[in-house]
């Protein structure tokens, strides 16, 4: 199993030389209560379309870096209780 999985429009908009915009998970697992944190996750990557760039959020979905995740993903980052914070101190 590949580590690393790039979601098919990011790698469309990566290989087209079309800007992508990554945003970190964080503020949708342990930054913003719900349900505002998906209500949030949602504008924030339709904000990012509006501008002409295509949205990749990173998480760790099934102990796979994700690379833009498609909306079952964001709603499982925005939902579940057992998603961990992955960080160095």
């Amino acid at each position: 199993m590949p580590y690393l999985r790039v979601h098919p429009e990011v790698a469309q908009a990566l290989d087209e030389g079309l800007p992508v915009v990554a945003l970190e998970s964080t503020i949708i697992s342990h930054g913003l209560p719900r349900p505002d944190n998906l209500r949030v996750a949602r504008e924030i990557e339709r904000t990012v379309r509006a501008a002409g760039a295509v949205p990749a959020t990173v998480a760790v979905c099934a102990g796979r870096v994700c690379v833009g995740l498609d909306d079952t993903e964001l709603e499982a980052v925005a939902s579940r209780d057992d998603v961990v914070k992955v960080s160095t101190r």
